[in-house]
């Protein structure tokens, strides 16, 4: 389906100071039309109106529209983000670094660091993982205490049953009853999903955590490499990306406030869009491609969401506050990997630091020393001025690189993001929604939407819009389908494995009593 666009999509504000709101905002309804039938066949129909509302990857994806980067967070691009790769070569951009290293602190000091896996020899998952990582303080023992974990992740297929089954524990009960070493789990596991699932694991579900471990870093050797957008995403990808869509007809609404969606009892659909200012925008279909708490929001202010069971249980989901600084030092500081995951045991955030001269073009003859640091879960930052955020943020990073205590802060750019990503709590996943709701046109897309792809964060929000598009190619009856990029399959050794485990799985549901004890 090709689309020209007279209507909506809607990022979360901007943020033109230092605070940023977030909310539901229009950016583009899409006409949509068969591009195979002739102008003058085409004239004589009424074309049908598409509106997206939302932000980001999942809102501009799929025709729609939006141009938010998770408020403003630095994120990598690993390996496994086909699709993403996909659409950056159609736009015929290069706006990504060369695969780079990483590394990972813990309160003691730096604790690991990764290689660029590719380089090195294939091994079978996940002995690659294991053996070219560079753990600098652990012993050999607490690296093969993580082994026996595996046997949750060969258990954990992505299916319905599976998410349920360890959605109800926390990461953390995972890893202790698997026998992971206390300093394995301090010195690694916490600081990855700390930054990964932005919480803690004692505050995230075993779900959700065995999804992102396995697609990011398990699955296959090489799926831990990861490159950076070489600058802001808004612009060097979505501004891009929006030029190519309004060279194929689209028109973007930016700034227009999502108030309510207006139902229509006879058709028993969503019909339009009420936004500030007392606007309706009608649509025969609408995507809504936004977070957990602008749809709370939009849940209280709707009759017609109100009236639906499963817009009333995203209710009962939590999002996380973000802080995000840029800081410019004096003087040259050595940062010695340009990419760093970060958390400390006697605190309840995890944060992450980039030296964006090595990472951005704009900064790289830049004669200061410039940093971004972005704290996940910190809600104790959130009422802090400026300046009290700073020096807490020195703080942290001067354990991190020492020559930053004898360096000055000359500038600083910080942005407070309440409630802005996704928290997956334990629990959380019978309450998520799904890409098609109980309103036949009206579909969900984002990071947070449950589907079967497999793939997490970015990727998983823009492949959640092109399946919302594809949902609409299909009630609408026009337009091609767009094309999925399928997660790499499994390794060898691992599908025999999850097959045998299928196969014990289903022998125990044979046996008397199976469904007597608690599982």
């Amino acid at each position: 389906m090709s689309y020209s666009s007279n209507g909506l999509g809607g990022p979360k504000s901007a943020a033109p100071a230092s605070r940023r709101r977030s909310h539901a905002a229009i950016t583009g309804s899409a006409e949509a039309h068969s591009s195979s039938r002739s102008r003058k066949e085409e004239e004589g129909k009424i074309k049908k109106k598409v509106s997206v509302i939302g932000s980001g990857w999942a809102g501009l994806d799929g025709n729609g529209f939006g141009s938010s980067d998770n408020a403003g967070i630095i994120q990598g691009f690993w390996y496994p983000y086909k699709n993403i790769f996909s659409l950056v070569d159609e736009l015929g951009i290069k706006p990504f670094t060369n695969w780079m290293k990483s590394a990972v602190y813990s309160s003691e000091g730096l604790e690991v660091e990764f290689p660029v896996f590719q380089d090195l020899q294939q091994l079978p998952a996940p002995l690659g993982t294991l053996l070219y990582t560079q753990f600098k303080r652990l012993p050999w023992v607490d690296r093969l205490s993580s082994l026996p974990l595996m046997a949750a992740v060969i258990d954990f297929d992505n299916t319905e049953m599976v998410w349920r089954k360890y959605d109800s524990i926390t990461a953390r009960e995972l890893f202790k009853q698997f026998g992971c070493s206390e300093r394995f789990y301090r010195q690694v596991f916490d600081p990855l999903l700390h930054v990964g699932l932005f919480a803690p694991p004692e505050q995230c579900s075993a779900a959700a955590a065995l999804g992102i471990l396995y697609y990011t870093s398990i699955a296959h050797q090489k799926d831990f490499d990861v490159v950076w957008c070489r600058g802001e995403v808004k612009e060097t990808i979505f501004d891009p990306w929006k030029a190519s869509l309004r060279s194929r007809g689209f028109r973007f609404m930016e700034g227009r406030e999502v108030r309510d969606l207006v139902f229509d009892e006879g058709t028993s659909s969503i019909s339009a869009v009420f936004c500030s200012s007392d606007e309706l925008v009608y649509a025969d279909a609408v995507v809504l491609a936004v977070g957990v708490s602008t749809v709370q929001e939009l849940v209280k202010n709707s009759a017609a969401l109100r009236s639906r069971d499963e817009f009333l249980k995203v209710l009962k989901l939590a999002s996380i506050d973000v802080i995000t600084a840029k800081l410019w030092l004096d003087k040259k500081v050595n940062i010695p990997n340009p990419s760093n995951a970060c958390s400390a045991t006697d605190e309840s955030f995890g944060w992450t630091f980039f030296h964006l001269n090595a990472l951005r073009d704009e900064y790289k003859d830049c004669p200061h020393t410039v940093l971004q640091a972005d704290f996940f879960n910190a809600s104790e930052f959130v009422p802090l001025n400026d300046d009290d955020i700073a020096k807490r943020i020195i703080s942290n990073l001067g354990k991190c690189a020492n020559d930053i205590e004898n360096a000055r802060l000359v500038d600083m750019d910080i942005s407070t993001s309440p409630k802005s990503l996704t928290h997956f709590f334990p629990g959380s996943y019978k309450h998520m929604m799904r890409g098609s709701t109980s309103f036949p046109n009206l579909f969900m897309a984002g990071d947070w939407i449950v589907n079967r792809h497999g793939s997490w964060s970015q990727e998983k929000a823009y492949v959640s819009g092109l399946e919302a598009a594809n949902r609409v190619v299909d009630l609408v009856g026009e337009g091609s389908f767009a094309k999925i990029i399928p997660v790499e399959e499994d390794e060898a050794h691992v599908q025999a494995l999850r097959n045998f485990n299928r196969q014990l799985n289903d022998l125990r549901t044979q046996l008397p009593f199976s469904d007597y004890f608690l599982q």
